[in-house]
């Protein structure tokens, strides 16, 4: 159940400030940003391809700075989040705000998703696995199916002409279905696997 309230809206703001506090310090988004409110914004777009249950299982690849992964903990207190990233000082980040925040339903990792694949206490545990900006959807794909548990989803939000990556996609003979959905210049992609 997403908490929108203003815990939930200062628990964002904290997150801004802690992430601006790191930028300062080590690159994680552009430097000429004032803030990563748009980014937080732009992660809510993963609210519309996930079912939200209480026990969820969803590992965030390539978090970055916790993108959507620190957002989605935020809001869905319910969900069991792993952040992963195979940038070691990107993890430290991601470390620090979860322990600010006093976020307890996550825990970030430093690793590869094929390393993961390849951990028993990883492969096919989860429900979800999220991505934002890490590398084109067939990929992606290949990254997440052994992750996820049977009937799990990959969820992905993109940006510009995907058109190529889908039809590439779609080709592969272990994606079921692949739905999209647009707002504005983003696009949602949900993968499902067979």
């Amino acid at each position: 159940m997403q908490t929108e309230n203003w815990q939930t809206l200062v628990k964002e703001q904290q997150f801004n400030d802690v992430l601006m506090e790191w930028n300062a310090k080590i690159n994680l988004v552009s430097r000429k940003k004032l803030n990563v409110l748009d980014l937080i914004e732009d992660s809510k777009l993963f609210f519309k391809g996930i079912s939200f249950k209480p026990g969820d299982r969803l590992l965030d690849l390539g978090t970055g700075g916790g993108f959507p992964g620190i957002v989605i903990a935020i809001n869905y207190p319910e969900t069991k989040l792993v952040l992963v990233d195979s940038i070691q000082k990107k993890i430290g980040v991601v470390k620090d705000v979860i322990k600010r925040l006093e976020l307890t339903n996550c825990t970030a990792i430093c690793s590869r998703a094929e390393e993961l694949a390849k951990d028993p206490n990883h492969a096919g545990k989860y429900d979800y696995v999220t991505a934002r900006s890490v590398t084109v959807l067939q990929d992606l794909c290949l990254y997440a199916k052994p992750l996820l548990k049977q009937g799990g989803k990959l969820v992905t939000v993109k940006g510009g002409d995907i058109s190529g990556e889908i039809h590439k996609t779609r080709k592969l003979d272990y994606v079921k279905n692949i739905e999209k959905m647009k707002f504005g210049d983003r696009i949602l992609i949900i993968v499902e696997f067979i």
